[in-house]
């Protein structure tokens, strides 16, 4: 007994409890902060990369939302690249954006920048892209040869001008006769006419042209009086399509309708004095003066209007500028005229609708080619959004539209760019910031990477072929919206068919003589 009472007391010995610990604080939530986990391995992140951005439709990317945004860029016309900054896809051309997107209030564009950028390249990727869409490519001029394979491709028409090479009748009506007579037998006699009139109207314009890039002044109007008479007379004395060696003879032969505007009263030696200077001009083109024979022939190739066409010009000379110029304004004519034909039969329902993408290249080459060839330009590029024509003009910088010597003139040049629907910018100097922020308004960053855009590539001694920062970027300008910039992607056949090669002649092998 004594023994367990021992046990017993030892066990209900008094111990002493430990001191009361501190409340435990409420434990944070898990998980990783602003930049990652932290704490040692937690991996933090020093800079937060930029998150990946995908496109897609609303029927594809519908279990995303709500987180999904909408993108930056339109999704409506030819595809042309991705976004510089986003990656985004760009998509745009003026006829899209004009009759689909309502962009833009009329559908033309501006495009501005260095030689050797890509700005041919992107017109090319605009035609390819639209002919997908059934619009038909005119490209009336072409300089270099450069579209002529991607013409081609589309099995489209192949036009060649040149000194014996092709020639182009400006006095041809084209297929403005046959149209008018066509329309008169359904019972369209107005629209008959309308053609007829603009068939003689753009004769007329190009004889004046004409005259105006040979003696580097237009015609006064008495003479353009007695050449409209003149065309008349013609037209109804002649039979057949006439050349301007007979608008010469019909002059010479002096009838009474010349005689009468040209105000001689009777004396016939005031006519001839009145017509001297005018008949030395067209003696001049037709007997193979600066001008060549190239309009004084029948024309060699006549243009379709249900297909993709070029005029490939290539063959003349750089140094012959006003030859150059004279058959930029020819095929200009010829091809707005084609049009008007195209949209008169469609009017009556004689045809399918068509749609145009016309490209004017190297514009500045008709501009500098006389006094008053703005107003002849200006009166053919006016009214694209009433024929159902997109168009597109190529020039190189502001300075060349600007390097007039009339003020008159000049501002009309800026006003080409003033109305465009869009102006597309690719690498251009500093002086040419000033001149172009008059026409649309640029913000300094977009000036800056305007400037950057046309720095040489870097120099590499080894030979190898480094392209410059700015070939193939440009920037979109609508009105005063921020600009898009866009790196133009080739595909894989533009690659593989050498479609947008502008230097083929420097990729010939030298051959070395001993």
């Amino acid at each position: 007994m004594a023994r367990m009472r021992l046990l017993t007391a030892k066990k209900s010995k008094t111990v002493k409890e430990p001191a009361a610990r501190p409340e435990k604080r409420p434990a944070r939530d898990a998980g990783p902060g602003a930049r990652g986990w932290t704490g040692r391995g937690g991996g933090m992140a020093a800079l937060v990369p930029s998150v990946t951005e995908y496109r897609g439709t609303t029927v594809q990317v519908c279990g995303l939302w709500p987180f999904s945004s909408g993108a930056s860029s339109p999704m409506i016309g030819v595809p042309l690249g991705r976004h510089e900054e986003t990656q985004a896809t760009v998509c745009c051309d003026p006829i899209s954006w004009f009759q689909r997107a309502r962009l833009i209030s009329n559908p033309s564009a501006f495009i501005l920048g260095k030689p050797g950028l890509g700005k041919s390249t992107l017109v090319r990727r605009m035609f390819l892209g639209l002919s997908a869409q059934g619009v038909n490519a005119l490209v009336l001029g072409d300089l270099k040869g450069e579209h002529v394979k991607a013409v081609q491709a589309l099995g489209g028409q192949v036009i060649k001008l040149g000194r014996g090479v092709g020639y182009l009748n400006i006095l041809d009506p084209g297929q403005a006769v046959e149209v008018a007579q066509r329309l008169e037998e359904a019972g369209h006699h107005e629209a008959a006419t309308r053609v007829r009139a603009d068939a003689h109207g753009r004769r007329l314009n190009m004889v004046v042209s004409l005259i105006t890039i040979s003696r580097n002044n237009p015609p006064t109007d008495q003479e353009q009086t007695i050449l409209d008479r003149a065309l008349r007379v013609l037209d109804d004395r002649f039979d057949g399509v006439p050349v301007l060696k007979d608008l010469l003879d019909v002059i010479v032969s002096a009838p009474d309708e010349l005689r009468q505007v040209a105000l001689d009263r009777g004396d016939i030696n005031v006519y001839l004095k009145e017509t001297r200077a005018l008949e030395a001009t067209l003696l001049g083109l037709t007997g193979g003066g600066k001008l060549g024979e190239i309009f004084s022939r029948q024309t060699t190739n006549p243009m379709s209007r249900d297909r993709a066409v070029v005029f490939d010009v290539s063959t003349i000379d750089e140094t012959e500028t006003d030859l150059q110029a004279a058959v930029l304004l020819a095929c200009w004519s010829y091809g707005f005229g084609t049009v008007n034909v195209a949209n008169a039969l469609a009017d009556a329902g004689l045809e399918p609708r068509r749609n145009y993408f016309v490209v004017l290249d190297e514009l500045w080459r008709a501009l500098r080619s006389g006094k008053g060839m703005v107003d002849r330009v200006d009166a053919l590029t006016r009214l694209n959004r009433s024929v159902g024509v997109g168009q597109i003009m190529i020039s190189h910088t502001m300075s060349d539209l600007l390097a007039l010597p009339a003020e008159e003139d000049r501002m009309k040049a800026r006003g080409f760019v003033e109305r465009s629907g869009m102006v597309i910018c690719g690498g251009l100097p500093a002086s040419e910031m000033p001149l172009l922020t008059q026409a649309i308004p640029l913000s300094r960053q977009e000036q800056q990477k305007l400037i950057s855009w046309q720095d040489p590539p870097a120099w590499d001694s080894r030979g190898a072929d480094v392209e410059p920062p700015g070939r193939g970027k440009f920037l979109i300008k609508v009105g005063g919206r921020p600009g898009i910039p866009v790196q133009i992607g080739l595909t894989s056949i533009e690659r593989a068919e050498g479609l947008n090669d502008t230097n083929t002649r420097w990729h010939e092998k030298v051959e070395k003589f001993a």
